[in-house]
């Protein structure tokens, strides 16, 4: 057969089978080739390094609502401690009043009274001394070089921190037990007496007794304690004979200064006034008013002032 012939024959195939004989010649179809699927590998998650937590340190001044000026010479005039007349009679009797209570509160010193920092001043009957032995105590105090002092007027039913300074009354403690939208910094009063810093009793309330003894109080007194941790805070106290916020107070302090006026208050009232103050670690005694010339040539003298638990220690001088 000649290659015509065969060229023939192949497209008379081709036409029968259907296909397009100008199309070119494909080869066989074959199955795909299944490439071998790899597993996906999630890689792990990188570990989180703790996150390392310094504290900012604390702010230099104290963040409160606003400064009040107190007037030094007023101050002086009334025979109490000013810090421009650090050598008066008066500031060396402090100097030696404060220094056990000084002593219980410091963080280094083997003798630390736990709470030592909470110092309440009080007496067992109204017109003893306390409020001018607290007053005088805080700027004493604040004349130290490691401390700086909140005074507290805690008095809530009779304050008189504020008036005898001779500024008028505050939004203060009570207020913000009360639940009033305020904070502490919201009602702190800064003063131009370097490290001391005042907080009113504010606005007087029925249920101040329960109040004081409340956990919203304890929270209080933690957030006053910790702001700084060289703060010494000053309650003045209400009488412990006259009212009870004064026992309900008592239960969180540290330390407590009974002041004893010479010559009026009996001794049964001083007997009855320490027996409401089981709770605290420490009680020290102070004799105010006194005419009785005591050692050294101060007047006043102080019994039972002791530190460390209740143990007898130094004399103290009270005006």
């Amino acid at each position: 057969m000649s290659l015509i012939e065969k060229a023939v024959q192949r497209l008379d195939q081709l036409q029968r089978a259907g296909r397009d004989p100008d199309a070119p010649e494909t080869a066989p179809d074959l199955a795909p080739v299944q490439t071998p699927v790899q597993a996906q590998v999630t890689p792990p998650a990188p570990v989180r390094q703790p996150e390392l937590r310094i504290n900012p340190p604390a702010a230099p001044d104290e963040v409160v609502s606003r400064e009040i000026t107190i007037d030094l010479e007023r101050l002086a005039g009334m025979g109490m401690v000013t810090p421009d007349q650090p050598r008066s009679a008066i500031a060396e009797e402090y100097r030696v009043i404060k220094r056990p209570l000084l002593k219980n509160a410091a963080a280094t010193s083997p003798s630390r009274v736990a709470d030592g920092n909470l110092i309440m001043v009080t007496s067992a009957l109204p017109g003893e001394g306390k409020s001018f032995t607290a007053l005088n105590l805080a700027v004493s105090m604040a004349m130290e070089l490691d401390h700086r002092v909140l005074l507290v007027d805690a008095d809530v039913s009779k304050s008189s921190v504020l008036r005898t300074l001779g500024l008028p009354p505050e939004r203060g403690l009570m207020d913000i037990l009360m639940g009033a939208e305020l904070t502490l910094p919201d009602v702190l009063l800064r003063t131009n007496i370097e490290k001391l810093t005042i907080l009113p009793a504010g606005n007087a309330n029925q249920r101040a007794t329960e109040l004081l003894a409340s956990d919203g109080m304890n929270r209080l007194l933690e957030e006053m304690a910790s702001r700084y941790p060289d703060r010494i805070i000053i309650f003045d106290s209400p009488p412990l004979l006259v009212t009870t916020e004064a026992r309900a107070l008592a239960t969180h302090m540290g330390q407590i200064v009974v002041v004893v006026e010479a010559e009026r208050t009996s001794h049964s009232a001083v007997k009855q006034a320490l027996s409401m103050l089981e709770s605290c670690p420490v009680k020290m005694m102070l004799l105010n008013k006194s005419t009785v010339a005591g050692a050294g040539g101060y007047y006043g003298y102080g019994y039972g002032y002791g530190y460390g638990h209740d143990q007898a220690g130094d004399n103290a001088q009270a005006a």
